[in-house]
């Protein structure tokens, strides 16, 4: 009965049947693989996914473990007891009612109950097999024999009379059970190899599920990064639109207030000059010359010069030219925006993440005091008496220890109480001693952007180019893509705004370097 009941533990509760490649949930549930793959496969769209023992949910599509304990212990059980089956074939002896057969003679050619076998002779001639209805295929076909050899070299089963008699006389036999036993041997060990190589395939299944798992998790992660970056960049080009829309309907409204102050103005100075012309033509009417030339003098009448004749002529031009468009320093100042926009967006989605920059104090000039995190360079007029070495700079720089030889990388440095500092990157071959041995002023080995009272530059091959525009941020990014040959320097403000961009083609690794006269810098 116990082994009844374990009998029914190894059946699937959704086919019924005994476990094929039985696999687990988190829940603690086994299946047949392909039964719950069925049911998974049901439940994909459905927004989530449950076990069919439990009716536990999952939010993701479960990975499945194999269960390899209940795997082993249903292949023992079911090896040292085999599932009793109805073989059809019945006692030959028991002719009143069918009884089934548990062996069978080969030399009788009669099936035996369990009655009739004990009374069976128990002679060698009379060998037992298991219930069989074609007992004429354990005989040899030539001499009605048992088969109780096999010929190597013919690799078939023969009886004593072929071995001493017929065809194979002479050949290389053994024993049935023998061979059989070589054979199984040599089966077992494929079962082995089969048996390792399916555990290896599951193993494989379980890590290519895994895979997938976390690629599933990652792209739903990017998904969301990208929705939220594109909301921003929404957000920004709303905002940007509304800002500019506010500017061109103030300039608009000032525009318009302006010309409609110089028109009545100009209409004032039209009623004055038709009263002037009408004036004018009554005297020029007049055949009283007396009265003509009675009337003061009329000079200033007609004087372009005199009186208004600013506001009618230059000045109107003036005003003409002030209006004849918006100011288009606001289009620009908009694309100059855009542009920030997008070098922000660039540098968030495809640089591949920050460098981890740690200063190395090997390089580090004596006045300058490296912190125990390796991430802070403070100047100092206290010597640190480190030793002489080729490699440090008798500068006030510092050079990181890891290097870039390939890809896309930003470090951010944070600007604390300096007013004199550099930073940028360099080769390692980059001179240690001498006026060389600054960033930006060495032959074609370094790229730096520099401030100098509050003047800001970017510096290459000795070639300095000042930047029209002031940084209020005290944080300041380096971008480096490698392979595109470009170093870009950026200010981290709302949004970030790029300051300059090196083109070149780098033929050596390339080291974060920082020089600073006064405060401290911060590398991150």
């Amino acid at each position: 009965m116990a082994s009844a009941d374990l009998r029914e533990e190894l059946d699937c509760s959704i086919c019924l049947t005994t476990y094929t490649d039985p696999v687990m949930l988190r829940c603690g549930h086994n299946f047949c693989r392909v039964c719950i793959d069925r049911v998974l496969d049901t439940q994909d769209g459905s927004g989530g996914y449950s076990c069919p023992e439990c009716r536990e949910e999952f939010q993701e599509r479960p990975a499945l473990m194999r269960n390899l304990v209940l795997l082993k212990l249903m292949e023992n059980l079911l090896t040292s007891q085999p599932t009793p089956r109805e073989t059809g074939i019945c006692c030959t002896y028991c002719v009143d009612s069918p009884v089934p057969a548990v062996k069978s003679c080969l030399h009788c050619e009669a099936s035996l109950c369990d009655k009739h076998l004990k009374v069976h002779s128990k002679s060698p001639e009379h060998v037992l097999s298991d219930p069989s209805t074609s007992l004429e295929n354990r005989k040899c076909s030539v001499h009605k024999k048992i088969l109780e050899y096999y010929c190597i070299k013919d690799a078939t089963c023969i009886c004593v009379s072929c071995r001493l008699d017929g065809d194979h006389q002479g050949h290389q036999v053994e024993i049935l059970d023998e061979v059989s036993e070589k054979k199984k041997k040599k089966l077992r060990n494929v079962l082995q190899k089969l048996t390792t190589k399916r555990e290896e395939t599951e193993e494989r299944v379980q890590n290519l599920e895994e895979s997938r798992r976390k690629a599933q998790e990652k792209a739903s992660g990017e998904a969301e990064r990208v929705t939220a970056l594109f909301i921003d960049i929404r957000r920004r080009l709303d905002d940007l639109e509304k800002r500019v829309l506010s500017d061109i309907s103030r300039q608009e409204k000032e525009k318009s207030l302006s010309l409609s102050a110089l028109i009545q103005k100009l209409e004032i100075q039209k009623d004055e000059l038709s009263r002037k012309m009408r004036h004018i033509e009554e005297l020029c009417n007049m055949t009283d010359p007396l009265t003509v030339l009675q009337e003061p003098d009329t000079g200033d009448l007609c004087d372009p010069e005199e009186g208004g004749g600013d506001e009618d002529t230059g000045g109107h031009d003036n005003q003409r030219h002030d209006v004849d468009g918006l100011d288009v320093t606001v289009i620009s100042d908009t694309l100059h925006t855009l542009c920030d926009i997008i070098s922000g967006i660039r540098s968030g989605i495809y640089v591949e993440g920050p460098g981890d920059i740690l200063l190395d104090v090997n390089t580090a000039h004596n006045n300058l005091h490296i912190s125990d995190d390796l991430k802070t360079a403070t100047w100092t007029q206290e010597k640190q008496n480190r030793p002489e070495t080729a490699e440090r700079f008798h500068c006030y720089q510092v050079m990181s220890s890891r290097r870039f030889t390939s890809g896309r990388h930003y470090w951010d440095v944070e600007i604390r109480r300096s007013g004199r500092w550099m930073v940028g990157m360099c080769y390692p071959s980059i001179d240690r001693r001498g006026g060389h041995a600054l960033i930006g002023y060495n032959n074609n080995r370094s790229w730096s952007l520099r401030m100098y009272n509050n003047e800001y530059s970017v510096i290459h091959d000795r070639k300095e180019t000042c930047l029209p525009q002031k940084i209020s941020s005290d944080r300041v990014r380096i971008c480096l893509d490698y392979e595109a040959g470009k170093l870009s320097f950026y200010e981290l403000c709302d949004p970030i705004r790029h300051l300059h961009t090196f083109t070149t083609t780098f033929t050596e690794p390339l080291h974060a370097v920082i020089c600073l006269i006064d405060g401290c810098l911060k590398v991150s």
